[in-house]
């Protein structure tokens, strides 16, 4: 079987970590007897400078042709000065609204060879963290209406009933594959939205008894990831809120650097990314880690492919470089070995 792929690398070390995840998929193919047909294409900064615009026709048209999309990191402080709607995050929002993604689901997992990279106590997070944040992804805030009148500017935060549906299923369809328990987190005491979106929740909770579905306000959800972090299992929340909490909780688990996450639709090509962004500071250096976009190219053959077993080899492999004491220098502590990024990516094919 061959999977078609589009490859965007993007900026900073996005082009150095995909590196890696295209080898790390190479190998695990070969492993378990399946191919990919990889097209790499530009979006974000690079875009600018070659086409004069992050998301070029000819990249969302190869995205769209594709069973799935990898993606690195877009953005530096390069294009800091371009106006809004020109700047390389466009692209994201783009890519998004081009493939119909709407549900991003960002996994929060700290492994036990990180425990003491966390910055919560011990008995804080006790024998691990396993968080799945599901975040709406196309509307809210960031989809609203905007705009400047004289002094004043102004972004609209609005949702329908349909898009809060179906999230929501997608929050529900994953608990039920974890511990059947789901917490809505929203901003019901003052915002009208989230009073739609907690009506909403609890109607769709009526489909799937099995799950044990709590509220909470996004403010006291911040605080909570933090005090217990362990009381949560999925999260489902609105576009602006499920960006803020999802950073938090990759923080918890010790590095931003650890983190991967899937962007899905109803059945166009998902995209898989690390939350990092494209960390100019240290591009070319051979500093970054590239697990988090291992593990997305992980979530990739699990979510659009149903590659099971190739997944877990891939985050079984992860956990045993991790184990093994090597570490790249965001996650480095006494007595582990700092490598660098080529490195890493050698040891996950090794240890597959």
């Amino acid at each position: 079987m061959t999977y078609k792929v589009a490859v965007i690398p993007g900026d900073g070390i996005g082009k150095e970590v995909t590196v890696q995840a295209v080898n790390v998929l190479k190998a695990v193919g070969e492993k378990y007897g399946f191919d990919f047909e990889m097209t790499e294409v530009d979006a974000g900064g690079c875009a600018i400078d070659k086409y004069g615009k992050a998301l070029p026709e000819e990249t969302l048209k190869a995205c769209q042709q594709s069973d799935a999309v990898l993606l690195g990191a877009v953005g530096g402080p390069k294009w800091d000065t371009l106006p809004g709607d020109q700047r390389p995050e466009q692209a994201l929002l783009g890519l998004r609204k081009g493939l119909g993604l709407f549900a991003n689901l960002r996994p929060a997992v700290l492994h036990q060879a990180l425990k003491e990279a966390s910055p919560l106590k011990p008995e804080i997070i006790g024998d691990g963290l396993d968080v799945m944040v599901v975040r709406e992804l196309t509307g809210g805030i960031y989809f609203g209406e905007r705009g400047r009148e004289g002094d004043t500017a102004y972004d609209t935060e609005a949702y329908s009933k349909y898009e809060v549906e179906r999230i929501a299923r997608v929050a529900f369809d994953i608990a039920m594959k974890r511990d059947k328990k789901l917490m809505s987190v929203d901003k019901a005491n003052i915002l009208e939205s989230s009073r739609l979106w907690r009506e909403v929740v609890d109607n769709v909770a009526k489909e799937y008894p099995e799950v044990t579905v709590d509220h909470m306000y996004v403010d006291n959800a911040a605080m909570q990831l933090v005090r217990n972090p362990k009381q949560f299992d999925v999260i489902v929340t609105s576009n602006m809120f499920g960006d803020i909490l999802s950073d938090e909780a990759s923080m918890i688990t010790g590095s931003i650097g650890m983190l991967p996450s899937a962007s899905l639709g109803e059945s166009k090509p998902g995209m898989y990314e690390p939350v990092h962004g494209s960390a100019p500071d240290i591009a070319g250096q051979g500093k970054a880690n590239p697990l988090a976009m291992i593990v997305s190219a992980a979530m990739m053959l699990r979510y659009s492919f149903d590659l099971t077993a190739a997944a877990d080899a891939i985050e079984n492999a992860v956990s045993k470089v991790l184990d093994s004491g090597y570490r790249t220098g965001d996650i480095i502590s006494p007595d582990m070995k700092l490598v660098g990024t080529e490195e890493i990516g050698r040891l996950v094919i090794e240890n597959l």
